[in-house]
């Protein structure tokens, strides 16, 4: 049997690339229907599709290439206020405190759960274990941040304002959606199952994902306001929606590119067409950054997500100690009592962000710089 040819390939690489993540690429460029795919300067491994890879297809749809915590994504709005305010270790805890009391990061007790807009608690998906999560799981996890590489920051611009940024997704939802429609898929084979985009199967997934990515991006909103109102009870700073930059990473849409409709695919990848607005996070300890796409067409009109990681989490774990933790976090404010459960965020268990744009410099233009000061993340 002949086999199939390899879809073309372009990368964006801050370093090499491990073996591992080569493998599971080639076998994404041989499964059927894909017709293009692009490597972002933080792809790392992760189950059966890489993060950090954009894939486009004609009219199949691989829930693997969009991942789990469909809808995950970044929010970024200025406050009226100097970050110097935070400066007074005393205040720095106050609101330290207050953003852990606002945001829970796991889920919140039933009786105050946040009230969700009209649009998504009207939502309705297409199996009825799918309804049950988002009434149930749904309802308890809204505006609450999730674990892992999930946070809350607070941030200095280069004149010295406060920022505040928000990474987080759909919480249990995104998991259930692509679990029950992958038990539906067909395999395609190296581990790859695949969706008719055009068919009833098909449909239903598109539909559950938009859902999804519509849950993750006003629970962002939602925690966003949280944070503003507790920040706002102690230093008078109030949030400036003006400001607000939102964009998720992991998705699937309907694009044009090079004179074609296709399925882009998107598993830890920012969409950056010519003029969109981005937030590239780095690192805890690290700088951000909020970007513009330059529309690059063989890109997918991609961008890197974040720094990406450099160490897995269990080798993290068996390098980085927590006075190491405790010196890469110099000068930024966190839940010292966090230490041992934050290992695997530690800063050096990431790649240089620096280094991730210079990979990228035809992909985004920077708009604006940030410094961390004070970090908030559920371990």
């Amino acid at each position: 049997m002949t086999e199939r040819p390899l879809a073309p390939l372009r990368t964006w690489l801050a370093g090499p690339m491990d073996r591992d993540v080569s493998e599971a690429i080639d076998r994404l460029r041989h499964a059927p229907d894909v017709q293009q795919v692009a490597v972002m300067p933080d792809v790392h491994l992760a189950a059966d599709v890489c993060i950090g890879v954009v894939a486009a297809t004609s009219h199949l749809i691989y829930p693997q290439a969009v991942g789990g915590d469909i809808g995950c994504g970044m929010l970024a709005v200025a406050l009226d206020a100097e970050a110097a305010a935070l400066d007074d270790p005393a205040v720095a805890g106050r609101v330290l405190a207050a953003i852990g009391r606002a945001v829970p990061a796991r889920r919140r007790n039933r009786r105050s759960a946040l009230a969700q807009p009209a649009d998504v608690a009207s939502m309705s998906l297409s199996q009825p274990s799918l309804e049950i999560t988002r009434r149930h799981e749904g309802m308890l996890e809204y505006a609450t941040l999730g674990s892992g590489n999930h946070f809350i920051e607070l941030q200095a611009d280069e004149d010295g304002r406060l920022w505040l940024m928000v990474h987080s997704g759909s919480r249990a939802l995104g998991p259930a959606i692509r679990d029950c429609h992958l038990a539906r898929a067909q395999p395609v084979g190296q581990g790859l199952r695949a969706l008719d985009a055009g068919d009833e199967a098909g449909a239903a997934y598109r539909h559950d994902a938009s859902c999804a990515r519509r849950f993750a991006d006003a629970s962002r909103k939602a925690m966003a306001q949280e944070v503003g109102n507790a920040v706002a009870t102690i230093v008078r700073a109030r949030l400036c929606w003006d400001t607000v930059i939102t964009s998720d990473h992991n998705h699937v849409s309907r694009e044009r590119h090079g004179g074609r409709d296709l399925w882009v695919h998107r598993k830890g990848a920012m969409p950056a067409a010519g003029g969109e607005r981005g937030v590239l996070p780095g690192s805890m300890g690290s700088p951000s950054f909020h970007v513009e796409g330059r529309g690059h067409q063989d890109a997918l009109c991609s961008s890197a997500h974040g720094a990406g990681r450099a160490l897995s989490r269990a080798a993290a774990r068996g390098i980085v100690t927590a006075r190491e933790l405790r010196r890469q976090m110099t000068g930024i404010w966190y839940d010292y009592r966090m230490t041992e459960k934050l290992l695997d965020e530690a800063p050096s268990a990431y790649k240089d962000i620096r280094a991730v744009l210079r990979a990228q410099k035809d992909l985004v233009r920077v708009t604006r710089t940030l410094r961390p000061v004070l970090n908030y993340k559920g371990g």
